[in-house]
């Protein structure tokens, strides 16, 4: 199907056109308000300071914490922010380029390596923020209810083995195309790469893996974060909440529930239209399919920002505006220990002892 915003390249007709310029074919004609140079490099460069921001923040945090759930925790999130700073970094300084030069895809890549190379970025870097989050869920959920087990098991270089298995899934479910398994073309207005959204068996089978793929990792994740923040809810409030201190996890629940949260709305509506199209025969929309993937890449300008907000000093200023609410509650006693002075690693209500105990 030829988009009406797009005009194939008909003066050849004996040419033979490559597979990525099979459906949309430069030179195309759009509209500047579906695409602009300024509105792609603000929101790159939005994001990549944001990111950039928070990968400092990160590297100073983890350095000076002993807590080891904290630390493995910190590269797990320090992984995804450097994966979305890869991201946007990759494919917005291609969108940029093409807003800014208006190359002619044809031209520059007549066999489709450089189209093939974007479109593999968009599927790596589009999973793997869903995959860690799903991972993330997986960690606190064993450090939650099964915190000995876990601390004996998951150590740094362990974790970053984990993030690295997930960049290794993400990397062989893009390269699927290369093999054969489905394609990337060219998306209107031109300026970015994607994998074909299509009824075809091998481009829905590719289409069925990446949209499968990211609702399956959101599921879990919310499946995950539902149990460890139930809980957490009962340790706090329970008797156990005399005997265990809880702040670093709540603070690590926190921005992991926003992190599934914003992925949840970010990503959605791409994955729920790529699933619906290809079910269903329906023709692709190419208006819809921009607006979802820019609301998609939103969510790597989001993620920087929930542990920029969501860090353990403001979650106390927050939690003691809420017990002085609560004053004589049980959430009061549990709480009380994030208004204790900065260094302060362990307080059990009725004791004068610390500890750095390590949960």
């Amino acid at each position: 199907m030829v988009s009406p915003l797009s005009s194939s390249d008909t003066t050849a007709t004996n040419e033979t056109v490559p597979l990525c310029f099979s459906i949309n074919s430069p030179p195309f004609r759009y509209n500047h308000t579906i695409a602009s140079a300024s509105f792609s490099a603000v929101f790159s460069g939005l994001g990549l300071s944001s990111n950039l921001f928070a990968l400092v923040v990160l590297a100073k945090t983890f350095h000076q914490t002993k807590s080891r759930s904290r630390s493995s925790f910190l590269l797990f999130l320090g992984g995804l922010v450097f994966t979305d700073f890869m991201g946007l970094l990759v494919t917005g300084s291609i969108v940029v380029s093409f807003h800014v030069t208006q190359f002619n895809w044809r031209q520059l890549d007549p066999h489709c390596h450089f189209c093939n190379f974007m479109g593999m970025s968009m599927v790596f870097y589009g999973l793997c923020p869903l995959l860690l989050g799903a991972t993330m869920a997986v960690e606190r959920f064993v450090g939650i209810n099964r915190p000995f087990a876990r601390s004996m098991n998951m150590s740094n270089s362990r974790a970053c083995s984990t993030v690295a298995m997930v960049w290794v899934t993400a990397g062989c479910i893009s390269l699927l195309p290369l093999a054969g398994l489905g394609s990337y073309h060219l998306q209107m207005p031109g300026s970015w790469c994607f994998l074909n959204i299509s009824s075809k068996p091998l481009d829905m089978t590719f289409s069925l893996i990446f949209s499968l793929v990211g609702l399956l990792s959101l599921v879990l994740s919310f499946v995950l974060n539902t149990v460890s923040v139930i809980t957490l809810l009962r340790v706090c409030c329970g008797q156990d909440g005399r005997q265990r201190r809880r702040d670093y996890e709540v603070e690590m629940m926190v921005q992991l529930i926003l992190i599934m949260v914003i992925a949840s709305i970010c990503w959605c509506p791409l994955l729920i239209y790529i699933l619906k199209t290809v079910v269903s025969s329906a023709p692709v929309n190419p208006h819809s399919v921009l607006f979802a993937l820019r609301l998609a890449t939103c969510n790597q300008i989001c993620d920087p920002w929930i542990y920029i907000l969501c860090q353990e000093s403001r979650l106390r200023c927050l939690l003691r505006r809420l017990c002085c609410r609560a004053a004589g509650s049980r959430f009061a006693t549990f709480f009380s220990g994030f208004v204790l002075p900065r260094g302060t690693r362990s307080w059990i209500p009725g004791s004068t002892s610390y500890s750095d105990v390590p949960y």
